[in-house]
């Protein structure tokens, strides 16, 4: 008894196998325009993006070069990062980190709030961004008041401090870099300033 059925189980599967594979019905001569190549599985299938109920554009934050990215979003979430093709930098392509544009705006594990531990402190508190900003502030100044050198011991002036540090990142632009050069070696008197795109 069990035989048959096995038997019946493995011809339908094979029946099934060969009206859903594309192959013998290409090989009697149904074309593309036939939807030879179709399957019931293609059949359901639809555009990943056809949700979509608005599309921004942005820049890729890894790197100098600047490649625009659309980025596709329903009810006010994102679900898809690609390349535009609009772009004459990069005309629609993506590197594998810009790829993965999508990975860092959903995952779970971004953070997207202020996290402080206070010295000496085992715990990370949340704050908001005002303070954080305020506490910045207040830190580079203090740093740089209490570090700040207006003259060598042999009289050469230097104005500056060797206590604050800059990294910035590659995706500013040139414009934003003079700005911030500006403000930190000529407004807070550091001298190092580096960008992470020679680094």
């Amino acid at each position: 008894m069990r035989k048959p059925t096995r038997r019946r189980s493995l011809l339908d599967r094979i029946k099934s196998f060969g009206k859903e594979w594309s192959l013998p019905r290409q090989l009697q001569g149904q074309s593309h325009v036939d939807k030879a190549a179709e399957s019931s599985m293609s059949r359901s299938l639809r555009p990943r993006l056809e949700e979509a109920d608005s599309v921004g554009t942005s820049i890729c934050p890894y790197c100098a070069v600047g490649c625009s990215q659309l980025v596709y979003a329903k009810d006010g979430k994102v679900i898809h990062v690609e390349g535009d093709p609009r772009s004459p930098i990069n005309q629609g392509t993506l590197c594998p980190k810009g790829a993965a544009t999508f990975g860092l705006l959903t995952s779970p594990r971004r953070i997207d709030k202020v996290l402080y531990r206070r010295p000496g402190g085992t715990e990370w508190e949340v704050k908001p961004l005002d303070w954080a900003m305020d506490r910045i502030a207040f830190l580079t100044k203090r740093t740089r008041d209490e570090s700040f050198v207006r003259r060598l011991p042999d009289g050469t002036l230097v104005n500056h401090t060797l206590a604050l540090a800059s990294l910035g990142g590659a995706t500013l632009d040139n414009e934003e870099n003079y700005a911030i050069k500006k403000l930190f070696s000529g407004g807070l008197g550091m001298v190092w300033i580096e960008n992470q795109a020679r680094v």
